[in-house]
């Protein structure tokens, strides 16, 4: 009698204290056999009542605040692994489940999953410490859950052990993407980092930059604000404060905490918009208590609660404000809908969430619509009084869509995704295995098999067509972009000005610079052709120092001018260093005006050369008398000079060239002279090409003029490669980009450079080396003579033809001797004329030209 008084105590005990957890089975919320066996793990309910006992006792207490939304999401896995049963997805072979409640809290939640790592087919609950789990058999071969991320760190740090596949639908903590600390971890949601990042940039688009945040004091919500707080400095958006809540409804002090943030919120008045990282029972408190203190500002919404039925309903809620919140993707709820619609009334006792709602159901079943999900909640399943069958089914018949309005759609889809992503993995294991029976695979086999194979760093996902997030395709990072991370969404850009990245990169690397370097081998070459200039310009020198009074060096100008146009040579030929090696301002404004101005001086020299040898040998009285007057060497050669003097001034007051870098090459960083002005770049080559053309018209006149001596031939041929290397420089200068871009205009300097130096003295020093005897005066005074008779009896041979034409000369019916006496005639004043005109000639030549032409020559 006394015993069956203590079990009736015992009973009665049971029923007003709830202790679910008497044996191991007991803590099993919810569970359906299977080949496979899946383990579950939500927050049914919100809270564990704390122990009033002293000392406190190491056991599970019990949990209170039945929580509909977390109730759906146990249904929606359940839904799911019936509709893979149900399908031929795998074939002959089907799933169980194992869903325990965590009620919230991080020590039920292990105890859970010891259950989950316990071993397979064991008449105990044990589990074994080995070094190497590569054999063991655990109870369940992959968990879906938690929820909360504070929790599913916890849990994944245990599964580890066993390398179980862990799949969340919730969690979104960033730190759980690092496959160091959590290698076995999977979700299929997106890390708060996307999440932050949207919303700094609607605050950024909103104009708002004096925000307030309020998280929870765990792992997510630090680690959320941590996150938030980077973004929103790296976009002038400033966060006036930071309020942090107890991260569980039974710390005791959470009520006190929601009171002074509060109060928070009505000091900081000018803070409208504040964004908050709540979970769903946080945020019911706090708008419940905001509403009751008239407090109406902008709330940004996390995906944890901005879509919960729970914080729509709340009594007059449109009085809180505007809520703005992100949510996750959603799916096709249709055969969802119908599985809520045909739950059963009377669920077996393998379903004890079901059995509870139905029964919390029947004891709110007169409260209304509104107010049933609190109802449900405040209720404690042990002190509920059984109601008949009847009422039971009246109620749930009645509340038949209550669970569909409470239903969020983007964590439902989630689930789905994340059970379905375990069914394809036990697909790919199970096609050479016999997955009837349980021991066919260890966990973390599947680890290593997936919808889609996992992008290593240096590449990213690209969705299919396929309606699951987990398939997809992994491709190659661009160029300039890289990945660092396995899986990642979308590939980071590299700062294009100073880093580049190959493709499919894994991070970015800092650009070289680059320029035209005394090491490289063009370089080499070009200095090379300078020095041999160089080298041929003072051999020249020379030369023409030792023959100093030979006809050959007087004809050319005399030993100042052809020094000065060999000074010339040489100047350019030196710049030539002024292009190569790391460019440095001096080096950027000498180079062009170097060249320039030493260039015009040559070409100045030259015209004057072609205009002295035009004006020698040129024996038509009107052409040589414009050309003295035109003659003056030293004012023209100045005034040509000074004028391109002018140019480059100005060039280099207005816009001289300047260091540049030029990042628009993908890999390098080009060190460049940026001219500063392209115009006067232009205006000074210009001016050097009309130079040149000028000389070039002068010596194409000339060009017949005696050979030994006169250069207009080879001036001519001189202006010609001028005028082929500029020409041809103009459209490669434009298409050239790099390094070797002032290479270019280094070549046809040397090109330009040698034809002219070539064409002037090589001439003159072939007669002076190798013909020596037409290298006299005699020589000289001869060639003269001859080619001034040439010339005289050309020109009177002109004049006597134009006096005869000139002449009055009968021509009407003349007779033969008549004809005759005109002939002789002609012929006798052709001879008078020319006669006369040798020995003017002559005289002029004996005179003149030993004395005038010969020093002007």
């Amino acid at each position: 009698m006394a015993l069956l008084i203590i079990l009736i105590t015992c009973f009665v005990i049971f029923l007003v204290t709830s202790q679910p957890c008497q044996t191991p089975d007991d803590f099993v919320a919810a569970t359906s056999p299977g080949h496979i066996m899946i383990g579950g793990l939500f927050a049914i309910h919100e809270k564990m009542l704390s122990s009033e006992d002293y000392p406190r006792r190491p056991e599970i207490q019990k949990c209170v605040g039945f929580d509909i939304s977390i109730f759906l999401h146990t249904l929606a896995m359940i839904h799911s692994i019936e509709m893979i049963n149900n399908s031929t997805l795998l074939s002959g072979v089907k799933l169980g489940y194992e869903i325990y409640d965590t009620c919230t809290d991080v020590t039920v939640a292990m105890a859970a999953t010891l259950r989950f790592l316990s071993k397979f087919n064991c008449s105990r609950e044990i589990v074994e410490l080995k070094c190497d789990y590569s054999s063991y058999m655990p109870r369940v071969k992959a968990v879906i859950g938690a929820g909360y991320s504070e929790i599913t760190m916890a849990v994944s740090r245990m599964l580890n052990l066993q390398l179980m596949p862990q799949v969340s639908y919730e969690s979104t903590a960033e730190i759980l993407s690092d496959k160091i600390r959590f290698p076995s971890f999977l979700r299929t949601v997106p890390s708060d980092f996307y999440q932050t990042k949207a919303m700094v940039h609607l605050i950024q688009k909103s104009g708002w930059n004096w925000i307030g945040i309020i998280t929870t004091d765990d792992d997510y919500g630090r680690l959320a604000l941590n996150t938030f707080a980077i973004q929103t400095s790296a976009n002038n958006v400033c966060i006036a404060f930071k309020e942090v809540l107890p991260a569980f409804l039974s710390d005791d002090t959470i009520e006190v905490r929601i009171n002074q943030t509060l109060e928070k919120i009505i000091a900081e008045a000018q803070v409208n918009v504040i964004v908050v990282f709540l979970r769903q029972f946080h945020v019911f408190n706090l708008f419940n208590r905001a509403i009751q203190r008239n407090i109406n500002k902008t709330w940004i919404a996390s995906d944890i609660w901005s879509t919960a039925t729970k914080i729509t309903t709340i009594p007059n809620i449109k009085r809180i404000g505007q809520v703005v919140g992100f949510t996750f993707r959603r799916g096709n709820m249709s055969s969802f809908h119908a599985f809520l619609q045909s739950l059963p009334v009377f669920p077996s006792d393998n379903n004890k969430p079901l059995n509870e709602y139905t029964t919390l159901l029947s004891a709110c079943a007169y409260v209304k619509d509104s107010d049933l999900s609190q109802c449900i909640s405040n209720h404690s399943q042990g002190t509920l009084a059984y109601k008949a069958n009847e009422d039971i089914e009246r109620n749930f018949s009645l509340r038949n869509d209550f669970l569909w309005d409470y239903t969020e759609p983007g964590f439902v889809h989630s689930i789905q995704l994340a059970v379905f992503a375990l069914g394809y993995a036990i697909r790919d294991l199970c096609h050479a295995r016999d997955c009837q029976n349980s021991n066919a695979f260890q966990p973390w086999e599947q680890v290593q098999s997936k919808c889609s194979k996992e992008c290593r760093p240096g590449q990213m996902k690209k969705t299919t067509r396929s309606q699951h997030i987990c398939c997809y395709e992994c491709v190659n990072c661009p160029e300039n972009h890289y990945s660092n991370q396995t899986d990642m969404d979308r590939c980071l850009l590299c700062n294009n000005e100073t880093h580049w990245a190959p493709v499919g990169s894994t991070m970015c690397f800092e650009k070289e610079v680059e320029y035209l370097n005394w090491n490289d081998s063009l370089a080499i070459l070009l200095l090379a052709l300078s020095l041999l200039g160089i080298m041929l310009v003072l051999a020249i020198g020379i030369i023409f120092t030792r023959n100093l009074n030979t006809p050959v060096v007087k004809s050319s100008g005399g030993l100042t001018v052809c020094c000065v146009i060999l000074l010339c040579h040489f100047l350019n030929f030196a710049n030539t260093g002024f292009f190569i090696g790391e460019p440095q301002d001096f080096t950027c404004k000498t180079r062009q005006t170097l060249f320039g101005v030493s260039f015009t001086l040559c070409i100045s020299c030259i015209l004057m050369k072609s205009l002295k040898i035009l004006l020698a040998f040129s024996f038509d009285p009107k052409l040589q008398n414009f050309l003295k007057c035109l003659y003056k060497p030293i004012p023209i050669i100045f005034a040509c000079t000074g004028i391109q003097v002018v140019i480059c001034t100005l060039w280099l007051i207005l816009a001289a060239p300047t260091v540049e870098e030029n990042v628009s090459f993908p890999r390098v960083i080009i060190l460049e002279c940026e001219e500063g002005s392209i115009l006067a770049f232009g205006t000074m080559l210009a001016y050097i090409a009309i130079l040149a053309f000028i000389c070039f018209i002068f010596a194409f006149k000339g060009r017949k003029l005696p050979e030994n001596y006169n250069e207009a031939k080879f001036i001519t041929f001189g202006m010609l490669i001028y005028f082929i290397a500029w020409i041809t420089f103009i459209p490669v200068y434009a298409t050239t980009f790099g390094k070797h871009l002032p290479a270019v205009e280094v070549i046809v300097i040397l090109i330009s450079n040698y034809g002219i130096l070539c064409c002037t003295f090589f001439p003159k020093c072939y007669v002076i080396l190798c013909k020596q005897e037409t290298n006299t005066k005699s020589a000289f005074l001869k060639m003269i003579y001859s080619y001034s008779s040439h010339s005289a009896g050309s020109l009177a041979m002109s004049h006597v033809s134009l006096d005869s034409s000139n002449s009055n000369i009968p021509m009407t019916n003349p007779s033969s001797g008549h004809k005759s006496a005109v002939w002789q005639t002609s012929k006798d004043l052709q001879a008078r004329a020319f006669a006369h005109i040798c020995r003017e000639n002559a005289t002029r030549a004996s005179k003149t030209l030993p004395r005038k032409r010969i020093s002007s020559i």
